[in-house]
């Protein structure tokens, strides 16, 4: 706890004490615990609660975990209510998982604690009646159930996304609204289990919750294979972006970077979540096929041959060639064959001009021309953001698409641009750099006659 910031350190002082409330009144107060039910029914889904909880699945979010637990509280609020529900939820605390610390044991367990007793609530007051259901009045919880669920879920993520920005060092990634929703309904898909385990208890009784671990730990392998595809996605990207950024000392980090000013530039015009990641991944790779030109064309000093240019001019199509295997970059191929188009239709490898240039395209230009200017090349220092903005202004409807420019600034504006830092001298030993930066719209790039 030493090391969160305050306003974490807040947050997570009254989300304990409230449910340190609500629990104590439940065990002090008389009469609380009659509403509990059956304590073998309770000490069952306590067990199975406490499994799933001791096995998450870890997310792409530094030190942020997923289990299907939920769906054994949800169960709870139908066969031992919301005083049972909260109980369930409370065993988080004594969660199994390795290396877990205790703050974040009491998190947990308090957040389901208050999730389980609220959710418990609304199914009572919607009419659901608790306790083991008869077969035959099973429909009638269905809409309760719904309801419970409705509150659970959103109610549960916001707590727990909550302590994560609090308590988070780093700018968080922005989640779009549709990404966001994708999440919810997956997450609604899962609270389904519960229901499914208060079904099977009217028949087969505690059995039941044997029944449905083989589903919930499906769903749970299915959480941990599609991050673990991210985590090896994401893996490959930065391999391959490594690779290019050895050949100039002066250029590393501009494809992270690059891939940021993308992805902001997308979340403004309303990109849906499935092509913001894909323009993540263009925005790494747009100049992969920089591995394909010679390290004394892109490194020479001084003016291009026309042939040198010419080499310079089929990166993006080299690029292409070079990850056209790798079938999730999806949309991402257009951004890497056509980061050089021009607006004019004055630019490389097809000429092409307005919306005949992929959207994707249009975004990585103004983000590529803009961590050029604003980041240190062997040639000059790094230009200030606002000088790098009116370069862009000044090229809006030439060299750049105006809307990306503007939806750009407007990005800037809500979250400021962090500039890398300033780049030392090269190690003696490192290839000597070149004195022009190709993506720079502020230097343009000579060329010469003959070869």
């Amino acid at each position: 706890m030493r090391g969160l910031p305050w306003p974490a350190k807040a947050y997570l002082v009254v989300v304990i004490g409230a449910a340190a409330a609500l629990v104590g009144n439940i065990v002090v107060v008389p009469g609380q615990l009659a509403g509990v039910g059956e304590y073998g029914t309770l000490l069952v889904l306590a067990l199975l609660f406490l499994v799933c909880e001791s096995m998450p699945t870890l997310l792409n979010v530094e030190q942020f975990a997923v289990s299907v637990s939920f769906s054994a509280a949800l169960a709870a609020v139908v066969l031992v209510g919301p005083e049972g529900a909260a109980i369930v939820g409370l065993t988080a605390v004594v969660s199994v998982r390795p290396g877990l610390p205790l703050v974040k044991r009491l998190f947990n367990g308090a957040q389901f604690a208050i999730c389980g007793y609220a959710s418990g609530k609304v199914y009572e007051f919607f009419g659901g009646v608790t306790g083991v259901p008869e077969v035959n009045d099973f429909e009638a919880l269905v809409g309760p159930y719904a309801v419970a669920a409705a509150l659970f879920v959103p109610l549960n993520i916001a707590l727990t996304l909550t302590m994560v920005r609090l308590a988070s060092t780093e700018r968080a990634e922005r989640m779009p609204a549709r990404g966001m929703a994708q999440f919810l309904l997956s997450y609604f898909g899962y609270a389904t289990f519960g229901l499914l385990v208060a079904g099977l208890w009217a028949t087969v009784a505690s059995i039941s919750a044997v029944l449905v671990l083989l589903p919930l730990f499906i769903a749970r392998w299915a959480f941990g294979q599609y991050h673990a595809q991210q985590r090896s996605y994401d893996a490959t990207i930065a391999a391959l972006c490594q690779a290019v950024e050895t050949k100039d000392y002066y250029t590393r980090g501009h494809c992270t970077r690059v891939s940021l000013a993308s992805t902001m530039i997308a979340q403004e015009i309303g990109m849906g979540a499935e092509r913001l990641r894909a323009i993540r991944y263009a925005g790494m790779l747009h100049d992969v096929g920089k591995l394909g030109v010679p390290t004394k064309v892109l490194q020479k000093d001084g003016p291009l041959t026309e042939e040198e240019f010419a080499a310079i001019q089929l990166h993006p199509m080299r690029g292409l060639e070079i990850v056209r295997g790798i079938d999730f970059l999806d949309e991402a191929f257009a951004g890497i064959m056509h980061h050089h188009e021009r607006h004019d239709g004055r630019g490389y490898p097809m000429g092409l001009a307005g919306d005949e240039i992929p959207e994707f395209a249009r975004v990585i230009a103004v983000a590529d021309a803009f961590d050029s200017m604003t980041s240190d090349r062997s040639y000059r220092g790094a230009r200030p953001v606002e000088v790098a903005v009116a370069e862009l202004h000044k090229g809006a409807g030439s060299q750049f698409d105006p809307e990306m420019v503007a939806a750009f600034v407007r990005a800037l504006e809500r979250e400021p641009w962090q500039p890398p830092r300033k780049a030392s001298p090269p190690p003696s030993d490192e290839t000597e750099t070149t004195t022009k930066d190709h993506d720079d719209p502020t230097m343009p790039i000579e060329v010469v006659g003959g070869s």
